[in-house]
């Protein structure tokens, strides 16, 4: 039949029947149809190759009659030395190309296509309609040489960008495993592909939104008011920290950090962040912010703590009612749209006297002798004693925007935590770094997109690889 149409083709070209154009979308037609007969031979070929039976080579030296022979050398000796398997190495492009359920022409934009011409193939996979499908693009660059790039694929990739949003959502946000990972894609999608190839993608993936992450990181260090957290993590077998930190529209994790003021001033200089830090009464953030806000939360479950374990002290119990009052009596104030800032003023030194009655006939020093419960509720005492001579428990009053609490970092550390605890953290540096890149950028783009999804995601993903091209 091919040589019957060939004929044709001859005949219909000497007459002129056939244009040049004919012609080479003719030949280009024979092209493909050549790359997938040489498919289908190198398929046969390997399926083949398992059937064949091994051939054996004699020894290079043969033993002498008097020499003495171990019995792992004899079995050598008689099987003969086994061919090891070469592998099958990376296949070609054009056998890829070749393999294409479909086609697409990529030509750079504002020129004549006439004017441009074919100067790279490239096949890559791509979820159409939640399916895997290979596409093969076929790449022309217009006369200055300049090549388009593939809407929707990083450099040098063969997975389009929503394979790579996927992958990071399963490991990183759902905190599946690789080979996990890999097994979703594959029922759902029918997409092979392997742990160690997910894991370059998603090197590819960090390494490509290093320059958003890095921005993430100034916005933060710009931000009026910071909510931070920490917890612990492990990167191999080192013992290191997690530190979150959030704005109202941006979200930066390290994972496999220090918790120390070196850690602290790379995130928020001191001679830049100016705003007000939200955080729990730590040691590393002492003395460090111009306003800040202390945790009530933190606070709170220390007084719940004494006031469950301990139900046959009524002092606890009282403790914690009134303090509760002066918390819910603060954030009313807070609430109260129609105090200005003289009558917030007001408001927060009412409430620190309240405070004050309150801590008053408590010692808040601790002795050796005291229990171990009374050390402890002690220590409360006196934390709240120095946290309002600070002036930082009603921060949130004199700031609406300011939370009396940082749960919202809180939340953000929850399913790392949950990662930590089913230890699934970081073997490597570069691998906990790659991570800070990545959950950084999907956790900000869930604050900022009106409705987190794939689509979405991919949509702003690749509106900033065109604004980056341009």
């Amino acid at each position: 039949n091919l040589v019957l149409d060939f004929a044709q083709i001859r005949s219909d070209a000497r007459s002129g029947k056939l244009s040049i154009e004919d012609l080479l979308d003719v030949l280009d037609k024979f092209q493909q149809t050549i790359r997938r007969l040489e498919t289908d031979k190198r398929r046969l070929v390997q399926r083949l190759a398992q059937y064949e039976p091994e051939t054996a080579t004699p020894a290079a030296n043969p033993p002498t009659p008097n020499g003495s022979y171990a019995v792992d050398k004899e079995i050598q000796r008689r099987q003969g030395r086994r061919r090891r398997k070469k592998s099958p190495g990376r296949t070609p492009t054009e056998l890829k190309f070749a393999e294409a359920d479909q086609l697409k022409d990529i030509y750079p934009a504002g020129v004549r296509r006439a004017d441009c011409q074919l100067v790279r193939e490239r096949a890559v996979w791509r979820l159409i309609n939640n399916q895997a499908v290979r596409v093969g693009y076929r790449i022309f660059a217009g006369p200055d040489g300049q090549e388009p790039r593939i809407p929707g694929v990083t450099p040098r990739c063969e997975y389009g960008l929503e394979i790579l949003v996927v992958l990071a959502f399963l490991v990183y946000l759902i905190g599946i495993s690789l080979d996990k990972a890999c097994e979703v894609l594959g029922f759902f999608c029918q997409l092979p592909l392997s742990k160690s190839q997910a894991d370059a993608l998603l090197r590819q993936l960090a390494n490509h939104w290093e320059e958003e992450y890095d921005t993430l990181c100034e916005l933060i260090a710009h931000a009026a008011i910071v909510y931070m957290d920490e917890t612990g993590w492990k990167v191999g077998n080192e013992k290191c920290s997690l530190w979150a930190f959030a704005s109202r529209l941006h979200r930066v994790f390290l994972f496999g950090c220090h918790k120390d003021d070196a850690t602290l001033d790379a995130m928020l200089p001191p001679d830049v962040f100016d705003g007000i830090g939200v955080s729990d009464d730590a040691a590393v953030y002492s003395n460090r912010f111009t306003q800040a806000q202390k945790c009530w939360a933190h606070l709170l479950r220390k007084a719940i703590k004494l006031a469950m374990m301990y139900p046959g002290e009524a002092k606890y119990q009282q403790f914690l009612d009134s303090l509760l009052e002066i918390f819910h009596a603060g954030k009313r104030s807070a609430a109260d749209g129609r105090l200005g800032e003289a009558g917030r003023r007001q408001r927060v030194a009412e409430l620190e006297g309240r405070l004050s009655q309150l801590l008053q006939p408590y010692p808040c020093e601790t002795t050796p002798a005291m229990s171990p419960p009374e050390r402890d509720f002690t220590k409360l005492v006196g934390e709240l004693g120095r946290l309002m001579l600070a002036e930082e428990l009603f921060t949130f009053v004199l700031e609406p925007n300011v939370e009396a609490t940082n749960n919202q970092s809180e939340r953000n550390l929850r399913s790392p935590a949950q990662d930590r605890n089913a230890g699934r953290t970081n073997k490597t540096a570069k691998g906990a770094r790659r991570r800070s890149v990545i959950v950084s950028v999907l956790q900000s783009l869930r604050v900022n997109l009106e409705n987190f999804s794939l689509t979405t995601v991919v949509a702003e993903t690749g509106r900033w690889m065109k604004e980056g091209k341009e």
